[in-house]
């Protein structure tokens, strides 16, 4: 506890030399802020415009080198994770490996991880007809799209993903109310 009491006065102590400027850089524009806010939310409204399909995503799997990393068709065998998973429909999704596709809440999660994180090394290159592509290659691999749905603006936000609503939701939490079942704190 008087760790505690130290730690606060040492921060309002020091806390005017966090407000100290030493000349290096300068506050950004709202244009610049904007510019890097590319978070796409499960509505979609913030996507760009474009378009892509599994047969084109399946091109650019190869073009842009993702087999080296995800083997062929997603299967894995290479550094980084399968993008398909190997267990049949018939088993449970919270019993299937960890696959972005399949246990994403919204397909637009799937965009906007590619379009932030892929390919490794060159993240944020791809334009956006090649996410679209991407996007729905891996939807189709794993059964969620048909192999020439047109994935955009409008309709990636309605693809209905494997996981549904079973993905983690918030309890309705009320005040004095006992913990969830199997809570261990």
């Amino acid at each position: 506890m008087a760790s505690l009491r130290l730690v606060a006065i040492m921060l309002l102590v020091g806390s005017s030399a966090f407000a100290q400027t030493y000349g290096v850089g300068r506050t950004p524009s709202a244009d610049e802020i904007r510019a890097l806010d590319i978070s796409i939310g499960p509505t979609g409204e913030e996507l760009p415009l474009g378009r892509g399909t599994a047969k084109e995503g399946a091109l650019l799997f190869r073009q842009k080198g993702c087999v080296g990393c995800h083997g062929a068709a997603g299967i894995g065998g290479g550094p980084a994770p399968a993008l398909q998973s190997k267990k049949g429909p018939e088993v449970p999704i919270w019993d299937k490996e960890h696959i972005l596709p399949l246990s994403s809440p919204f397909a637009t999660t799937v965009w906007d991880y590619l379009n932030r994180a892929m390919p490794v090394g060159a993240e944020g290159t791809l334009k956006p007809d090649e996410v679209y592509a991407l996007t729905a290659y891996l939807l189709f691999l794993n059964k969620v799209i048909p192999e020439d749905e047109v994935l955009d603006k409008q309709s990636l936000p309605k693809v209905k993903m494997p996981i549904g609503d079973d993905y983690g939701k918030l309890h309705d939490f009320k005040p004095n109310t006992p913990r969830l079942e199997g809570y261990p704190y």
